[in-house]
Formats: structure tokens, C-alpha cells, sequence
């Protein structure tokens, strides 16, 4: 088995999170070496780390010499690049495997001291395909989180009315900045966190991730696209959903049938085994049997503005977009994989519509962990 080498912080480098389950917010060294997994960490840290008892063997900086080389004029990255070096000699490790995106001077000062070091992107990402109890335990957390935000923006939506063209909520407009407001309070009081949910209204909903700004109108697209992250876990959740305050355009009504008939084909094929590439064209079969441009029959180098005009998912977990992809270009599902999936129409100019669950592939099937209506109407 290789030895392997990763180095980073444990809150933004998924690689060392999946190993080391507690948040640590300075760059740190994990390293496996004839069946040892070691920890050297800053000392403020090390009984936090011991705590997560995950099988780890935990030093500080200190057992490696941060004191000596600190002494000699070293701050704290070129002391972590010092003791990877002697970590590395004291336990043996000749050559390691590490994530692509591993610190070029670590592997350089590593190759300068003879230890070979190579980059292994499918070897991480198969790592972390298969999620384990606690992180699966931290992305159904999320997506109760999730639900529970959406339940508060929709109960906004509902108050409000029709006002000069706009909707208002208790005499204000209501905006998509106050909807996102509601919901960050919701995550903040379920355990998670979020960067910039995806509020959108209008033609801004047929724009990737525009993450929508400005009054919200009646009769107009509203798309929530919501992934928030566990605390505990690090683990995300990822749900969609798409509302209308009033009566939805013929053109949106119809784009929400095939959406549906799109979300619920796409999840009967779901299990262990079943290619992305397959779940992506069952939903390309619903468009194009309706006349909508899809990723599949666009002209090679189109850049497809309407339609269906992105892949239908991807994995979560330690990062909302990993591995594996559920479009032209899609691996075989894996059970123990957390995967959406998300169909959407899209016109520029008009806005769109988008439903995503998140599901758990199993051996012979899967289970939808998201709990929610996909009705137009909040």
C-alpha cells in the first residue's frame, strides 16, 4: 500500500478533513506509513484532535523541532515544511502518494531530501467516494437544516402580496436579500453554515449561479438553491426547489411537468453500478422528446444558453461539487455515494426552473434523503 502525505487545514482541504474529523484551521501533516496514521499538529490543537479517538497517533510541532527552527528565524509554513521533512525521515516514508493540490514547496523541499512525491487525484477521490457514518450523519443533518430554511422562505413567500408590480411583506419589498437573511438565521440555528445562497427571481433564474438580488415580483420564477455545510462534519447538503408567488406563465408550468418527469425517471434508475452518463441521458431523453436543447444535441463548441444546459448532478459530502459526475462524462455510481439530482429549463430572458434531491445510492436502489413538495406554489 502507498504511504501517503497530505497537508493542509482540516476546514477547507476535504483530503485531511475525511482523516482527521475535527476542524483545525491552520495547515497541519497527516501521514500513513506501514499501517501508522500521524498526526503532527500545531500544540494548541492536539488534545482536540486525540478527542476525535479516529485511530490517530497525534504529536505537536514540538516533538519534530518547531522550537529549534523557530529559534532560527522560520515562520510557521517554513517550520510545516521543515517537520514534514523530518517526519517523513523518522518514520521511513521513501515516496508518497499526496492530492494534486498538495503545496508545491512541501514537495519540493521533499524531492530535495529524496523523497519522491506523486501526485494522485483518482487515488483521494476514491477515498472519499463512500462516505462514512459520521459524515453521513452530518450530510442528513444539513439536509434537515436545508428543509427547514426552505420552509421559513416559503412561509415568507405566502405572507407576502402583490404591490405597484412587486411583492411586500409587512409594507416592505420583499427582496431576495431578505429571504437569504431568513434563511442564513435557520442554518445558524440548525448547526450549519452557508456562503451565498442562490436566491434568484425572473430572468436571473436562467443564469447558472446567479445568486439573485433585488425585489422579488408575482407570477415570476423564484429558484432557492441551498447548500449548507454541518459544523460537525464539515459535510455539505444540496436541495433545490422552485416557487412562483401568484400564477406561473404557461411557459414555467410546463417547464416544471418536465423538470419533475425528469427528477423522479432519473432517480427510478439510481443504484449501485449505473453509469452518470445513463441517469443524464434518461433526463435528456424527457427534454428532447419535447423539443428543449440539451448538453447532448447542442453543436460542438455551442455554448447552450436555454434548455436543459447543464450535467443533472454531482457527488456531496466534504465539498458541495466532487466526484463522481452524473453527465456526458459520468463514472459508475458507487454504493455509499451521496449524489444529486438536479433537470432544469431554462429560457434566457425568462428565467427557469430547477428541483434537486440529494440521494444515497445504495446496492440494489437508492434513498432520497431530501423530504420535501416540488409544488410551484409555496
Amino acid at each position: 500500500m502507498s504511504d501517503v502525505l497530505i497537508v493542509g487545514d482540516s476546514v477547507r482541504t476535504p483530503e485531511i478533513r475525511h482523516e482527521v474529523p475535527v476542524g483545525v484551521p491552520d495547515s497541519f501533516l497527516y501521514a500513513e506509513h506501514d499501517g501508522r496514521r500521524v498526526v503532527v499538529v500545531g500544540s494548541f490543537e492536539v488534545q482536540r484532535v486525540e478527542a476525535a479517538e479516529a485511530g490517530l497517533e497525534v504529536y505537536a510541532f514540538e516533538r519534530f523541532g518547531r522550537d529549534e527552527l523557530q529559534e532560527q528565524g522560520l515562520n510557521y509554513h517554513e517550520i510545516l515544511r521543515e517537520v514534514t521533512v523530518r517526519v517523513c525521515s523518522e518514520l521511513g516514508v521513501e515516496s508518497a502518494v499526496v492530492p494534486p493540490d498538495f503545496p508545491v514547496e512541501i514537495a519540493d523541499r521533499l524531492r530535495e531530501s529524496g523523497v519522491e512525491v506523486q501526485p494522485d487525484r483518482p487515488f483521494f477521490v476514491g477515498r472519499r467516494r463512500v462516505k462514512n457514518e459520521s459524515e453521513l450523519a452530518g450530510i442528513r443533518r444539513a439536509q434537515r437544516a436545508c428543509e427547514a430554511a426552505m420552509d421559513e422562505a416559503r412561509a415568507l413567500l405566502r405572507r407576502a402580496e402583490r404591490s405597484n408590480g412587486v411583492l411586500r411583506l409587512d409594507g416592505e419589498p420583499l427582496t431576495c436579500e431578505r429571504l437569504k437573511s431568513a434563511i442564513e438565521r435557520v442554518f445558524s440555528d440548525h448547526g450549519v453554515s452557508s456562503d451565498d445562497p442562490i436566491v434568484s427571481h425572473g430572468a436571473q433564474t436562467a443564469v447558472g449561479h446567479d445568486t439573485g438580488s433585488g425585489p422579488i415580483a408575482p407570477d415570476e420564477p423564484i429558484v432557492l438553491d441551498l447548500y449548507p455545510r454541518d459544523r460537525s462534519t464539515g459535510c455539505y447538503a444540496d436541495m433545490t426547489r422552485t416557487f412562483v408567488v401568484g400564477t406561473p406563465p404557461d411557459e414555467l408550468a410546463e417547464y416544471a411537468r418536465l423538470v419533475k418527469e425528469a427528477l423522479d425517471r432519473s432517480l427510478g434508475e439510481i443504484r449501485a453500478g449505473a453509469t452518470g452518463r445513463h441517469l443524464f441521458e434518461v433526463a435528456c431523453d424527457v427534454f428532447e422528446r419535447h423539443g428543449y436543447p440539451t448538453l447532448r444535441t447542442k453543436e460542438q463548441g455551442e455554448v447552450l444558453v436555454d434548455g436543459f444546459f447543464h450535467s443533472l448532478g454531482h457527488g456531496v459530502g466534504l465539498e458541495v461539487h466532487e466526484q463522481p459526475a452524473l453527465g456526458k462524462v459520468g463514472e459508475e455510481l458507487l454504493a455509499g455515494d451521496v449524489v444529486t439530482i438536479e433537470p432544469g429549463l431554462y429560457r434566457r430572458g425568462f428565467g427557469g426552473c430547477r428541483l434537486e434531491d440529494l440521494v444515497l445510492v445504495t446496492a440494489d436502489g437508492a434513498e432520497n434523503l431530501t423530504e420535501y413538495p416540488y409544488d410551484l406554489a409555496p
